[in-house]
């Protein structure tokens, strides 16, 4: 049975829709950035994904084909995550998302190195006859994190974003939003076959200590 990072690491994947804190070690991705409304038809962030799903599907199959990865087992390809920042604001604007700024993510397993990961980029723009070469290998250390599941449409989030300010006030614990460290969202729905109303998305933000 392939591996799957959401039922392994549930922690990470599956909280429950009540704030808790999490120290998230740190992992390698495939990495797209980019600027501008995710809701665009045909725009920058539709085409990131595309190509993040090529690079990801690319690595996962190559058992299939003559490149051989060390150490390979099946798995599941993990489920997309997006960091999002807007210059000069603290939090999120959501009323303003022609002014997001982005980096779209896909979690690798420890196993694919950065070799590995150039070979199926420059797989993946070939066979799949789209260009990957906007994709990154990055590596991540979220550290000390507060999360919380969100359900519904995206535009909510900040009502769910109050719960865990709440939460961190309760317990001793401040945001910790900066350049380095981002609002995190995990998407465990696919929003092409969900109703709104019931879109999963895991909400993360860095904290620290007050």
């Amino acid at each position: 049975m392939a591996f799957d990072f959401k039922k392994e690491y549930k922690e990470f994947y599956m909280p429950k829709n009540k704030p808790q804190v999490v120290n998230v070690p740190k992992a390698n991705y495939i990495a797209v950035r980019g600027k501008g409304n995710p809701n665009e038809k045909g725009g920058a962030y539709q085409q990131a994904i595309s190509v993040l799903y090529a690079v990801a599907y690319t690595l996962k199959m190559s058992y299939k084909t003559d490149y051989k990865i060390n150490g390979f087992f099946e798995y599941v390809v993990p489920p997309l995550e997006g960091f999002w920042w807007q210059d000069n604001v603290i939090g999120i604007d959501y009323s303003n998302k022609s002014t997001f700024n982005w980096i779209s993510v896909i979690r690798l397993p420890d196993f694919i190195t950065k070799a590995d990961f150039e070979w199926a980029v420059e797989t993946a723009t070939k066979k799949k006859e789209l260009d990957c070469s906007s994709a990154e290998f990055i590596t991540i250390d979220e550290g000390l994190c507060v999360q919380i599941m969100h359900r519904g449409p995206f535009d909510n989030e900040p009502a769910t974003v109050a719960l865990m300010d709440a939460y961190l006030e309760q317990h001793g614990y401040v945001n910790d939003l900066n350049e380095n460290r981002l609002h995190h969202e995990i998407y465990m729905s696919d929003a092409r076959k969900v109703a709104p109303d019931k879109w999963k998305t895991v909400i993360r933000h860095p904290i620290k200590k007050m």
